[in-house]
């Protein structure tokens, strides 16, 4: 294994200094692990927070700031936050109009989100939750009861942010954000595993001519294995799921996501594959996204992500948004 860390036990520890470190505009509890804007709380706005396993970088620290999160919680990497972590961040960004808890739908966030949620509430925040679960490739997994939560997590947080810099109350905030969750559906591949550092090996074995068809954010199994293909065979499968979940059509946002090891030159190439497929169908690529946005540490591989566009969910993705990851309008 070879890994730019200077220990396996202070991986999260050591990338949160560097956070710190690059954007002031962020302010960094480390020892409780919370990523906050630096203008955290902001009385009379909807605060939003999200989390999840380390690991899977930008997401979801890389998305705090203007126009997007108020906290990230950043567990251990492929390991859920605390509930003391999520309870630090929910009271570290209420400005009195209540929080919203942005959930991928994982066995362990949804536990210590919701413990957190109600030891919140006990405290006087009054604070609602989205389950982000937008991953057709399988309905249950090693770390799922029904679908994943993968893609869409990034559209539901840009959105439902945007919406909530207008000072638009917790209820329509959290509604917002639940649309843009039904709406959306993802699909992904992976090329090669993933190595996590504490491990020190690979987390499952792929063939040299295999791909993973279907693969979870963690490296967990996906639909089925399949020899490698051109890129437009792959491509179509993905979509077809996708399709056949939530018949595609109208006016689509569109995300080809790089799982983290992937070359830049390979995911535009997926991209012009997905935007024909969408032709085909009778859709059109309105708005899109192409790069590293929710990881899998160093997987090679890719995953798509549709999202059913409104009026309302255009206007409110092309709001200004100024994080380290994401920002255009400022």
């Amino acid at each position: 294994m070879k890994k730019l860390i200077n220990s396996v036990d202070s991986v999260v520890t050591d990338a949160l200094r560097g956070i710190a470190a690059a954007h002031p505009s962020l302010r960094v509890d480390i020892e409780n692990k919370v990523v906050f804007r630096a203008d955290a709380p902001r009385q009379g706005k909807v605060g939003l927070v999200s989390g999840g396993g380390s690991g899977h970088e930008p997401l979801h620290g890389g998305f705090v700031g203007y126009g997007m999160l108020d906290a990230a919680c950043p567990g251990e990497i492929f390991t859920s936050p605390v509930p003391d972590q999520l309870i630090e961040a929910t009271k570290g960004v209420d400005g009195g109009a209540g929080v919203l808890h942005i959930v991928k739908n994982y066995t362990g966030d949804v536990l210590n989100f919701e413990m957190a949620a109600e030891l919140s509430g006990d405290e006087g925040v009054e604070v609602a939750t989205v389950l982000v679960n937008d991953d057709v490739a399988v309905q249950d997994s090693l770390y799922t009861a029904g679908r994943r939560g993968t893609g869409a997590t990034l559209f539901v947080e840009k959105i439902a942010g945007a919406l909530a810099e207008t000072g638009a109350p917790l209820a329509e905030v959290a509604r917002v954000a639940r649309e843009v969750n039904e709406r959306s559906r993802s699909f992904g591949v992976a090329l090669t595993p993933c190595t996590v550092p504490a491990a020190g090996k690979p987390t499952f074995e792929l063939g040299d001519t295999e791909i993973e068809l279907g693969i979870g954010i963690h490296g967990e199994p996906g639909r089925t294995r399949a020899p490698m293909r051109e890129a437009r065979e792959i491509v179509r499968t993905a979509m077809d799921a996708i399709d056949a979940d939530l018949p595609l059509s109208g006016e689509t946002l569109v995300m080809v996501n790089g799982m983290g090891g992937t070359p830049l030159i390979e995911l535009y190439i997926v991209f012009a594959e997905v935007e024909a497929y969408l032709r085909e169908k009778g859709a059109t690529a309105v708005r899109s996204l192409v790069g590293n946005y929710v990881t899998s540490l160093d997987m090679q591989g890719f995953s798509v992500t549709t999202c059913s566009l409104t009026g309302e969910l255009t206007r409110l993705w092309d709001a200004p948004v100024e994080t380290p990851a994401l920002r255009w309008g400022r």
